[in-house]
């Protein structure tokens, strides 16, 4: 049977009609009324009716970035659309004549990998969503790890410099501060501050006014040399981050995802070899493989459609 599958981002919200298999069958986006939540509301009840029409829909599920409690229904808090304890799925149950689920954006994305895409022949895994900043979802067993009260597997909070960088969620030295796209940013700008390597970054970044994530990727692309050592950095803190997730978790695959790893092997491979670096009795035991997301930007879609279609099932 079918399922309806939302993805409320900071500009847009997506949505698709997703089958059994993960196949999407329609779909629809449009601008995210970020600072109105009521019309968040109503785009939402509004796509989901469109996106069910004329056909069998079991369930309708939400992704959204944020902290969503453990019943799946109240958004604790969202940094990018003006959420604070919202009760999302009550606000959507009462307006659809469909179970409704929601979920967190990066989970969704997860369980989609885990489902159809690079995580699909495992039973364990950690993904890692390298843009703006860093997202992650954990499958353990063969099911999503939520915590006890449902905000569990923020990767991206994981601290690896005490006393570090300030970060949004109000600590210091946390993974996104280091390993996500604003970071690759901050350690382009400052190899080009210095010249040498940093040249052909620093000639990009005058002709342009500022440095791009798009500027970046390109010069990675062509294996400009300063462009290529900042994603080695971002690539080394991100491989440290993984060894001390995998202390804890003991995933047989790391998957990433997001923009930053279109760079593919440039990214895993400083990744791999941090990693190795600081695995805890390295050579002891069987060790994950690293790899790069399958499902790039219908993963958040097909994901909550999934999770909410198995949380109906199981009603």
């Amino acid at each position: 049977m079918h399922a309806i599958g939302i993805d409320i981002g900071g500009t847009k919200i997506a949505g698709a009609l997703v089958s059994e298999s993960g196949e999407i069958l329609r779909e629809a986006r449009i601008p995210t009324p970020a600072g109105d939540p009521a019309a968040i509301v109503d785009a939402v009840v509004a796509m989901i009716t469109s996106l069910s029409a004329g056909e069998q829909v079991v369930a309708a599920g939400v992704a959204a970035a944020g902290f969503i409690d453990a019943d799946q229904s109240i958004v604790y808090y969202a940094p990018n659309i003006s959420w604070r304890m919202e009760p999302f799925q009550e606000r959507l149950a009462s307006r659809l004549h469909l179970p409704v689920t929601i979920d967190n954006d990066a989970n969704a994305a997860g369980w989609a990998e885990f489902r159809y895409g690079s995580g699909r022949l495992v039973t364990d895994m950690t993904m890692l969503t390298i843009g703006t900043g860093v997202g992650g979802a954990i499958v353990t067993g063969n099911q999503l790890f939520r915590g006890g009260f449902g905000a569990g597997g923020e990767v991206g909070h994981l601290r690896v410099v005490p006393d570090g960088l300030p970060c949004g969620c109000g600590a210091r030295g946390c993974i996104e501060q280091y390993g996500s796209g604003r970071a690759l940013l901050r350690m382009a700008n400052d190899i080009a501050n210095v010249g040498g390597i940093g040249l052909a970054l620093a000639e990009a970044r005058a002709e342009a006014g500022a440095l791009t994530g798009e500027i970046v990727g390109e010069l990675i692309a062509t294996g400009d040399p300063g462009a290529v050592h900042a994603l080695r950095e971002l690539g080394s803190w991100l491989g440290q981050a993984c060894a001390s997730l995998a202390a804890v978790l003991d995933p047989q695959l790391f998957v990433f995802g997001g923009g930053v790893a279109v760079a593919g092997d440039l990214l895993l491979d400083p990744v791999r070899e941090s990693f190795q670096a600081h695995l805890p009795a390295r050579g002891y035991h069987p060790e994950p493989e690293f790899v790069i997301a399958e499902l790039i930007n219908n993963a958040g879609v097909v994901g909550a459609a999934d999770l909410a279609r198995i949380r109906a099932a199981s009603r």
